[in-house]
């Protein structure tokens, strides 16, 4: 891992150094948008509105509009803010840990000590889990200033970014107005109906079914040589191309399918073992009339 920022934790006149890290990562499969006739990448344009033109980023700024007028911030105003230059996490308080509702938490981040503040490091994680409080930090990150909350987690310290009060909102539905009558009859068949389910939470027994599938048919795909060479979704012409191939593939389109025979699959479920994903995508080539695939286009 790498660190994403580097500080200190401060309170009263003890100083802790450390190194920020993100504790989680997103593991979904990077897609990009093409053109569904010749692979081309799609690209979004930096276009004023005024003068129709294409803007660098060096001359792109930020603004705030309020309906009727607009306030256009600099970098070098941004940059000027104090906070944004601050490198303390800041403790305000220490907190029972039942005090904090997981709606509040927003990012998390593994705090790793300095290698001269071992000690310290140690002495507050300690007094933490001994206590059984969490400190509520300000801090600055990424251009915000932040609320934070900073706990033990097995040997390490993590601080949890938190959202400010008037970013939760509150649950004002109708419908929870009215209380309904229970009786202690479905009170007692809803509370067997839980323990039937009851069990210790093993986070490595979940998983991201969506996502390995898809995975599995970006593979087949490989495989089956379903692809064109990536020069072409640039604008660029490959040997290949020239020479009439490069079939191309509309990804949805093979994604509908591979749900829609899942789906049917299901109900048949015990007469017949499931179709892997590669035996699904290897018979969407082979329906009962072939078609002549499609030739990537050269361009003008």
């Amino acid at each position: 891992m790498r660190a994403i920022w580097t500080g200190a934790i401060t309170f009263g006149l003890v100083n802790v150094p450390v190194k920020v890290y993100s504790a989680t990562e997103d593991h979904d499969v990077a897609l990009h948008q093409v053109h569904d006739a010749d692979g081309g990448r799609i690209r979004y344009k930096r276009v004023c509105e005024i003068d129709g033109k294409t803007i660098p980023y060096e001359h792109i700024a930020k603004a705030y509009d309020d309906g009727e007028r607009t306030v256009i911030l600099t970098p070098e105003d941004l940059e000027s803010l104090p906070a944004e230059r601050s490198r303390e996490i800041d403790v305000v308080e220490f907190v029972p840990n039942d005090q904090l509702d997981p709606l509040w938490f927003d990012r998390s981040y593994y705090l790793e000590p300095d290698s001269k503040s071992l000690k310290a490091y140690a002495l507050l994680r300690k007094t933490l889990a001994d206590e059984d409080r969490t400190a509520i930090v300000n801090f600055a990150l990424r251009q915000k200033t932040r609320l934070g909350a900073l706990r033990v987690r097995g040997n390490v310290l993590v601080l949890q970014t938190m959202l400010w009060h008037d970013e939760i909102r509150e649950a004002d539905f109708a419908a929870l107005e009215t209380t309904p009558r229970i009786t202690e009859r479905e009170l007692s068949l809803s509370a067997a109906l839980m323990e039937s389910f009851a069990g210790d939470f093993e986070p490595e027994k979940f998983s991201d079914e969506y996502q390995e599938e898809l995975r599995k048919l970006i593979d087949a795909k490989l495989e089956q040589g379903e692809t064109i060479d990536t020069a072409v979704t640039f604008g660029e012409e490959p040997e290949e191309s020239k020479k009439g191939g490069g079939e191309v593939i509309d990804l949805m389109e093979a994604l509908q399918r591979s749900v829609e025979r899942s789906r049917g699959g299901a109900a048949s479920e015990t007469k017949a073992p499931a179709a892997s994903t590669a035996e699904r995508a290897a018979a969407a080539k082979e329906p009962a009339k072939k078609t002549p695939a499609k030739k990537a286009k050269k361009p003008a």
